[in-house]
């Protein structure tokens, strides 16, 4: 079965959902420390930046490699390690010129 969306909209699906899944995954997991209140700020806090270049690359790579949106599993290891190198600039630039990290 084919779906008959174009690669931008299936490439905005995965990041929103991938965007989504983070910040309710550190959610939770910041729950076990503070309020929910302060939970959800924080994960929205951790670097949206981050998060959203770290999507862009992972499906960038996918459309590089596939020529679509077409995941594959022997595009996963190029995808994954996409998604690790992007950010660290800006984590790296973060974190000793603000002196900021993730909490």
């Amino acid at each position: 079965m084919e779906i008959e969306w174009p690669v931008i909209l299936i490439m905005s699906l995965a990041i929103i959902n991938g965007l989504l899944t983070s910040i309710a995954l550190e959610t939770f997991i910041l729950l076990k420390q503070m309020s929910i209140k302060l939970a959800f700020k924080t994960a929205i806090g951790m670097s949206l930046v981050s998060m959203i270049s770290m999507e862009l690359a992972m499906n960038l790579t996918d459309v590089a490699l596939t020529g679509g949106a077409i995941l594959n599993w022997w595009v996963v290891p190029f995808m994954l390690f996409a998604g690790f190198v992007t950010p660290l600039p800006y984590n790296y630039w973060r974190l000793k010129a603000l002196g900021k990290g993730c909490h």
